[in-house]
């Protein structure tokens, strides 16, 4: 059946999205932009793409990029093609499409200007299987097929630092409108975010501009970390959210001299910064949450879904926490889960419910780290969940005790990491072992990279000592 079309003046109003080329015209000539952003996602969660002008959009809104874009590392290299890729090929242009109902402004932009996320498809017509927001796709239908939806709720923690132009140097805290930087622990202190009201308000303001739905800004536990939670809905459109909200808040951060940093481990003796990703699945037909029955109860889907992430989260770890860095954030004396328990309002546990009524019962899966690409993320803790319901698995007993004294059970690094998502052939099956196989490669290059550079840990003690 055909989409129905929303009336021209709904889509000129709309704030955020439009249906067709025809409305984008009248959206962006309502609004004077001149140019436009058109990005995709790569696999670290970074926008590639090209900046044209409007008039050139509007004539051919689909452009090129090459294969090699879902290759790169986060530094910028390329992984070994052998047994991966044909060196031609990897250098051949894909064709990346709009998504109109991602069409917002660049709030921050000196001139009018216009952003909107692309789709990858092959020259054929086939999608491109190892792009973030594809695999995403994937995993969103595999639960439409089973008549599901589900829905998703992320809480994205980052630190505001002080300008750091010289990365041998330790990051600082940021001086606030009382100037003094931050000391000690200010968790949930509303006098500490005050600090930097000037700046939330743009934040506020640029989100509000993109359609960005911000549930609620709470100050963490580390100086000057502060999380944002999402309002809950679809996995595709919140993950969008995700990946325009990281630059939304680096923009109004570096307007006030101020750096944003989603690093899962920043600073050595803070916390590290979280991704969260409450879930819930609903039935697509009648929207009732299939973790819930009608007395109120929960389902064995609910405890499926729980032993799914048990038994598959830490098969996807490299996905969840994607580099070095993030297992700094992983440690048995900080707030972070070494494991996968789960527990009624346990947040010691890797795997978190809620209190809630049974129309909202979900699972908070508290292992990711800000530094991920939400698409893959919110595609990996889905693909876990939706193998626990399709193999009917049971979880273990809820955990009341302190997860941390457990064993951990979780890789402690990211080779380790990847060598479990290697040999894990339901996710390959679930997220396609093309994206696995390109993944993985790309993950090894990079801690290639990192071996590369000597650490001040390394010269402190081993200079004269060994």
């Amino acid at each position: 059946m055909a989409k129905k079309k929303r009336p021209e003046s709904d889509a000129v109003t709309s704030t955020r999205g439009v249906s067709s080329i025809e409305e984008a015209k009248a959206w962006m000539g309502a609004r004077g932009i001149t140019e436009i952003e058109c990005a995709v996602p790569d696999l670290a969660g970074v926008g590639r793409g090209k900046i044209m002008p409007v008039s050139k959009f509007l004539s051919s809104p689909v452009m090129n990029l090459p294969l090699s874009v879902f290759f790169q590392t986060i530094s910028g290299d390329y992984p070994p093609y052998d047994n991966l890729v044909d060196s031609v090929v990897v250098d051949s242009d894909l064709v990346m499409e709009p998504d109109f109902s991602t069409l917002a402004i660049v709030p921050w932009a000196t001139d009018p200007t216009a952003q909107i996320i692309h789709d990858a498809y092959h020259r054929d017509g086939r999608p491109v299987e190892l792009a973030p927001r594809q695999v995403l796709k994937n995993v969103v239908e595999l639960y439409a097929k089973k008549g599901w939806k589900a829905v998703v709720a992320p809480e994205i923690e980052f630190y505001l630092v002080e300008p750091n132009v010289d990365a041998d140097y330790p990051l600082k805290p940021p001086i606030g409108r009382s100037g003094r930087p931050e000391i000690g622990r200010q968790s949930y202190s509303i006098q500490a975010v005050n600090e930097f009201d000037a700046l939330f308000e743009d934040m506020y303001d640029y989100s509000e501009a993109q359609g960005l739905e911000i549930d609620t800004l709470i100050h963490e536990d580390g100086a000057a970390q502060m999380e944002i939670n999402l309002l809950h809905g679809d996995p595709i459109a919140l993950a969008d959210q995700v990946f325009l909200f990281k630059r939304t808040i680096r923009e109004a951060a570096l307007a006030h001299k101020i750096y944003a940093t989603f690093m899962a481990k920043p600073i050595a003796d803070e916390p590290g910064s979280a991704m969260h990703i409450h879930q819930s699945i609903v039935d697509a037909q009648t929207g009732k949450n299939i973790f819930s029955d009608k007395d109120g109860d929960p389902t064995p889907e609910f405890f499926s879904f729980i032993a799914g992430q048990q038994r598959y989260l830490p098969a996807v770890m490299s996905i969840l926490a994607p580099y070095v860095n993030s297992y700094r954030r992983l440690t048995r004396d900080s707030m972070a889960p070494i494991n996968v328990q789960w527990g009624y309002d346990n947040r010691t546990a890797g795997l978190r419910v809620p209190p809630s009524t049974p129309a909202a019962r979900r699972v908070e899966n508290r292992v990711p780290s800000s530094d991920a690409n939400p698409y893959l993320v919110i595609a990996a803790s889905l693909a876990c969940g939706y193998l626990g319901l399709v193999e009917g698995l049971r979880p273990t007993e809820p955990l009341e005790a302190d997860a941390k004294g457990l064993d951990f059970e979780l890789p402690r690094g990211l080779l380790e990491a990847v060598a479990a998502l290697q040999h894990s052939e339901e996710i390959a099956t679930v997220l396609g072992p093309s994206f696995v196989k390109t993944y993985t490669a790309v993950k090894q290059t990079e801690f290639d990279t990192f071996m590369r550079v000597i650490s001040p840990w390394e010269r402190e003690y081993l200079l004269l000592n060994v």
